[in-house]
């Protein structure tokens, strides 16, 4: 985290100079000075740190007593509610895009799929951390499984919730490279602490990319696209929080 935030701001320092004599366009400049130090974090992190080096791990007894729930904590869309409250017995994940085989899995499916549990902590970038227990399928036993295309460079999320109390509201979605979706430690979660995953937490499915912070770890899933570029998709900036400023890579 302190790595990442001196190159970011290293880079931005560097255009501070030239903004007051930029006038309007100097607001394109900075944000290119933010975009570049995100590049450079990105780069660095991943010439220094091994692809499958793994976030660090810890014991039940650190489990946290209260996981804060965070961000949306019970969609508001309409076909959210529907399969909740039927306890997402007819839930199906789909997954396509660029794959040889698109996939629509059940909860029950995606269980019978071979299992891993993890034990790590989760960085918010609002400053808090908790440790929790995940379990869930590997992301990259499901792209194996519907075979990538050639193309594929990135895999994005889709969610249920739409974020608004609308049923045609905006959608959450966010993405990661493949370089994270095949870590070792990239799982699709569907329990919690040894419990089913509760709604809050993401209910049915959630993702968990421990190398990255919270809000890169996508709730209530309803479909993974694999694609080429998503300047398509949303704001086009990669999820829902970057369209909004945040950073697309959120290492540590």
């Amino acid at each position: 985290m302190n790595r990442r935030h001196w190159l970011t701001g290293a880079v931005a320092t560097a255009a501070t100079a030239l903004l007051s004599a930029c006038g309007q366009a100097g607001t394109s400049l900075a944000e290119q000075a933010r975009r570049m130090g995100e590049g450079l974090t990105r780069r660095t992190q991943r010439l220094l740190i091994p692809r499958d080096a793994l976030a660090p791990t810890y014991s039940r007894a650190e489990i946290s007593p209260d996981f804060r729930a965070n961000g949306s904590i019970s969609p508001a869309a309409a076909d959210y509610k529907a399969l909740r409250d039927n306890e997402f017995a007819d839930y199906r994940l789909v997954i396509d895009g660029l794959v040889e085989r698109p996939l629509s899995l059940s909860l029950a499916e995606l269980r019978a799929r071979p299992s891993q549990s993890q034990i790590t902590k989760h960085d918010c970038v609002e400053g808090w951390t908790s440790i929790g227990e995940w379990t869930g399928v590997r992301l990259e036993t499901l792209l194996d499984e519907a075979g990538l295309k050639p193309g594929a460079r990135y895999i994005v999320f889709h969610g249920f919730d739409a974020l608004t109390q609308t049923e045609d509201g905006e959608r959450y979605y966010e993405s990661i490279d493949l370089i994270d979706a095949r870590h070792p430690q990239t799982i699709l979660a569907w329990a919690m602490n040894g419990a089913v995953l509760p709604v809050p937490h993401g209910a049915p499915l959630r993702l968990r990319v421990e190398r990255q912070l919270g809000y890169k770890h996508a709730k209530y899933i309803r479909r993974i696209e694999a694609v080429e570029s998503f300047a398509h998709i949303g704001g086009g900036k990669g999820g829902y929080w970057e369209d909004r400023g945040y950073e697309w890579y959120a290492g540590i």
